[in-house]
């Protein structure tokens, strides 16, 4: 369990933390935030998840709260301070507190800063993955600007709900042309009948997923084929192989859509290799 939290240049105790009432990521979204894995109580592509969490900063224009290297020491605190070996730490940045109103607070405005550690079973996800999981599409209803990695998650949230009552896992989002967008909570993929990955190019509408981005490395590495195009339903359910990525779940395979199986409806042998190898390639640092 979570016992201490960083809030604001300060260690309190899970239970005690807190943040202002008229905190702006209370009452208006507007704040960001990042996921990062740990491994062995080491961070994994720590570099990769600051430069996206400094790059939504600065589309919100939000003032970074402090330096790269001191929010590592700060992280590393934090998963000390809680015993963390292997799990997740979670990272949120609001523009700050102030009264509520709509326009932006002042320049000098302080950003709030909160950090915290979660432990979660080791191999709980390569357990997951051995069967694989279903997931269900949903029409994309989000803003514009899902590059951008905002606590703005409602859509996300429904859909997930939507998904777990149909007895998926994961939801996947379909835009107006009937193209697969993302995973609510990952990145998705399909391996198609020649061998070739298949992701859906980086824009406004997807995040720039870093798992994405590792498992891109590992293809490479694998000498895979990669192609950044849409795909539509219809194509993922002739697909050899499909497969979402994220910090958490790293490469699970996805096995059935909306109750039809994905080819044999069993998990593929490019998801199993480009999980075994994914924390080979990825970058892992001290916590």
């Amino acid at each position: 369990m979570t016992r201490i939290v960083y809030v604001n240049g300060a260690y309190q105790r899970y239970a005690e933390a807190a943040v202002h009432t008229e905190d702006r990521g209370f009452q208006f979204a507007d704040s960001i935030y990042e996921v990062i894995e740990v491994l062995d109580g080491h961070l994994v592509d720590a570099t990769r998840h600051l430069a996206r969490l400094a790059r939504s900063l600065w589309e919100l224009r939000i003032a970074p709260p402090m330096s790269d290297a001191a929010l590592m020491q700060v992280i590393g605190q934090v998963i000390r301070r809680n015993r963390i070996r292997d799990g997740i730490v979670y990272m949120q940045v609001t523009r700050g507190a102030g009264p509520r109103d709509f326009a932006l607070p002042s320049a000098g405005t302080a950003p709030t800063l909160v950090i915290l550690a979660r432990a979660q079973r080791k191999g709980w996800s390569a357990e997951l993955a051995k069967t694989g999981i279903a997931v269900k599409t949903i029409p994309d209803n989000r803003w514009g600007r899902c590059d951008i990695k905002t606590v703005m998650l409602l859509p996300a949230v429904l859909a997930k709900d939507e998904a777990r009552r149909n007895g998926a896992k994961e939801a996947w989002f379909v835009d107006a042309e009937g193209n697969v967008t993302e995973g609510a909570s990952s990145n998705a993929w399909i391996v198609s009948s020649d061998g070739a990955l298949i992701t859906r190019p980086l824009g406004p509408h997807i995040l720039p997923g870093v798992t994405r981005a590792t498992v891109m490395d590992v293809a490479k590495a694998e000498g895979l084929k990669i192609e950044e195009r849409a795909f539509g339903k219809e194509e993922a359910l002739r697909a050899r192989e499909a497969f979402v990525t994220s910090a958490t779940n790293i490469v699970m395979p996805v096995v059935n859509i909306d109750g039809s199986p994905v080819a044999d409806g069993r998990p593929g042998p490019l998801a199993r290799q480009l999980r075994l190898r994914f924390h080979h390639v990825a970058e892992i640092s001290e916590g």
